[in-house]
């Protein structure tokens, strides 16, 4: 193959130059300064030469935007600096309480510099950057050159989408400087405009498939395709928030360093303010909630940072978020719709929670049709008759409630809703404890308390049974099979055989599902106790302090109450729980049946206990697959086989509780739905790496 004269390297690099320049004004400073009939026959020019001398090409070039072939999966990497999620506030007296708390924690050093210089280059006062409701990307450079994208994943570890990015024309393959540093990391949101999710949906529709319910969910789901040709057709956009650079050439605020962003060729939104105080603060928020409705992309809040990189660091974060940075949200989308009745559900911990069945409603991007009226006293305040007409939003933009009743709306005669005197599951009287909102069924035996108990033992964050779903536990409990979350483990296949649509291979599927959840950590089994108030996160923290169940129900509440995190109601709630005589047994039988009540000795010598043939060393324990098309090397039957010899779970469909889709050639439906998930897709060859590993 020939090689490329000095003249021609010399055109390509000009016209690699002459391109990027064009696309940086025209994405990131939206000021065009090349006609798109010129742009196009200057791209051409470029890839004709490439392709004519493959030696032309760079990392980047204009023409490397879009992969040639689509890729076979996505595989995990690890995030140089994490990606932590922000602290909500929904009104501005909740980020007054922010304020007030980060000045308290930050009172030994620069606490009062917004006070003291509020928009000096010292990097004083607060940064507020429109909320972009889209999908956050880390991006990482290497002397200048885009070398990774990723999705936020956990935030510790991502999906590589690198591929996928390059797509993003507002995202510089190169950085514009003349001199780059060694690394960079930028974070920021990539996003559909409206215009554009409107037309996706339309040709969605067009051809028989799903809609996208809102263009965060696109965005989300385009990222994931692993052919970049279609990730590029649905013209994501990028805006840059966050820059990590080596500690000699940080900025030293956050204000400066969105003008780095935008000189090295990023588009960082130009809807931003520095802020002086909580009055300027209160200004930009007001000002955006209205005119926000004209903007061309989704936004749901203002993200409000304290501008000093250097009081950033001295607060440091939380278990979950940094202390310096909050997001201001919007009130939810509120709309009207009819109450058509009103249905009473009893929880595990024997709640009677009254659910709003409406007239389904379009809000916020999902079909409602269902709404949370909290307890009693909720009911009591919004006077529901049936038949009334409702106000209803998200709360936090993830539960509907109905927010208030219009009651110049209500027909004649509607009859007036009433909680009722008996448990709608057991028939037992309920009551209503003094100092509660909540009115319970104190029925131990109550069907509904046994089912919501089995359900939370056996999901996802608790002890995981692959197969233990709702309708398996409503027969289950309905024909006397289990009476509590320890009658599980003394199940036999013969009894299961008995139950509707259980075979003997489905059977003897969650016999081995049930045996290999005693290898569940202490924590997931302190969690899946159902214990009132402690959720997935305080029963880790508890699990670390205490570490076996003696040591845990041998503590007083002040002792529990000590821990950091854990308050005196989880205190007293933990304490009282371990009091009950039931609860005694149900810890008693748990341990004959070979639970895991303790944290294990990190430097423990002992081999791995065997359960049912299944060791804690299989490094698939726990995790469950789904094959979809046709794999290189194995049949699915081989794969499968594989798979469950190392402690994995097979299923034929997706699901949130897949972990892995293993993907062959031709892969159907399965795929879509996995990416749409954001179900990791991996191929045969990843499979044998994390067998081997």
């Amino acid at each position: 193959m020939s090689q490329p004269t000095p003249e021609l390297q010399q055109r390509a690099e000009q016209l690699r130059q002459q391109l990027q320049k064009a696309s940086y004004a025209y994405y990131a400073l939206d000021n065009p300064t090349m006609e798109d009939a010129v742009y196009d026959r200057l791209y051409r020019e470029l890839q004709d030469l490439e392709q004519q001398y493959p030696s032309l090409i760079s990392p980047d070039s204009p023409t490397q935007r879009v992969g040639e072939r689509p890729a076979t999966a996505f595989v995990s990497v690890q995030h140089k600096i994490s990606l932590y999620s922000l602290e909500n506030a929904f009104n501005l007296a909740e980020f007054a309480t922010w304020q007030e708390r980060w000045q308290r924690v930050g009172s030994g050093g620069e606490a009062n510099i917004a006070q003291r210089n509020p928009v000096s280059g010292s990097g004083g006062g607060y940064v507020c950057e429109l909320k972009i409701d889209g999908s956050a990307l880390a991006l990482s450079y290497e002397n200048g050159l885009l070398v990774r994208g990723a999705t936020r994943g956990d935030g510790t570890t991502g999906e590589e989408i690198t591929q996928n990015v390059k797509t993003i024309r507002s995202i510089p393959l190169r950085l514009n400087l003349d001199n780059p540093p060694p690394w960079v990391e930028v974070r920021g949101e990539a996003f559909l405009a409206l215009d554009v999710f409107a037309q996706i949906n339309q040709e969605r529709e067009k051809i028989g498939e799903y809609l996208f319910a809102n263009p965060r969910n696109a965005a989300a789901g385009t990222l994931r395709q692993l052919d970049s040709r279609k990730v590029a057709d649905r013209r994501l956009d990028f805006f840059a928030y966050t820059l990590h650079l080596p500690e000699e050439l940080q900025p030293a605020s956050q204000w400066e360093c969105l003008q780095w962003l935008q000189q090295a060729g990023f588009r960082v939104n130009p809807n931003r303010d520095l802020c002086p105080s909580l009055t300027e603060v209160k200004a930009f928020y007001d000002r955006w909630e209205t005119e926000r409705e004209h903007l061309p992309y989704m936004t749901d809040g203002v993200v409000v940072k304290i501008n000093s990189l250097p009081l950033q660091k001295q607060l440091g974060f939380t278990q979950k978020f940094p202390r310096w940075a909050v997001a201001l949200k919007y009130p939810a989308e509120e709309l009207p719709t009819i109450l058509e009745a009103v249905t009473v559900q009893v929880g595990r911990t024997g709640a009677l929670t009254p659910v709003a069945e409406l007239k389904p409603v379009q809000l916020a991007g999902t079909t409602v049709s269902r709404a949370t009226l909290h307890n009693s006293d909720r009911l009591d305040e919004l006077d529901l008759h049936i038949g009334d007409t409702v106000i209803v939003r998200k709360a936090g933009e993830i539960i509907p409630e109905v927010v208030r009743v219009l009651p110049e709306l209500r027909p004649e005669n509607a009859p007036r809703f009433q909680m009722p005197s008996h448990c709608p599951e057991c028939g037992s009287t309920v009551v209503k404890p003094a100092d509660e909102a909540v009115i319970r069924c104190i029925n131990t035996s109550c069907p509904a308390i046994l089912r919501g108990s089995l359900i939370h033992w056996a999901s996802r964050k608790a002890l995981d049974i692959n197969g233990l779903g709702e309708k398996l536990v409503q027969q289950m409990v309905d024909r006397h099979l289990v009476k509590s979350v320890a009658d599980l483990y003394s199940l036999t296949v013969a009894e299961l055989m008995t139950l509707e649509r259980m075979g003997q291979k489905s059977a003897e599927k969650l016999i081995a599902a049930i045996a290999s959840s005693k290898t569940q950590p202490w924590a997931r089994v302190l969690y899946g106790l159902g214990i009132r108030h402690v959720g997935s996160v305080n029963a880790q923290v508890l699990a670390e302090k205490f570490r076996d169940i003696e040591a845990l129900a041998a503590a007083t509440p002040l002792a529990i109450a000590s821990v950091y995190g854990i308050g005196s109601e989880i205190a007293d709630s933990v304490s009282q729980w371990f009091q009950v005589s039931a609860n005694q047994t149900l810890i008693d039988r748990l341990k004959t049946a070979g639970l895991q009540l303790a944290t294990a000795l990190e430097t423990s010598t002992e081999q791995p206990q065997a359960i049912s043939g299944i060791t804690t060393t299989l490094p698939l324990l726990g995790q469950t697959f789904v094959i979809t098309g046709t794999l290189p090397t194995m049949t699915r039957e081989a794969a499968k086989a594989k798979i469950e010899q190392g402690g994995g779970k097979v299923t034929g469909s997706v699901s949130k509780k897949t972990n892995y889709l293993l993907v062959g050639e031709d892969a159907g439906s399965k795929l879509e739905k996995a990416q749409a998930l954001g179900i990791p897709c991996i191929s045969e060859a990843e499979l044998w790496e994390l067998i081997d590993n």
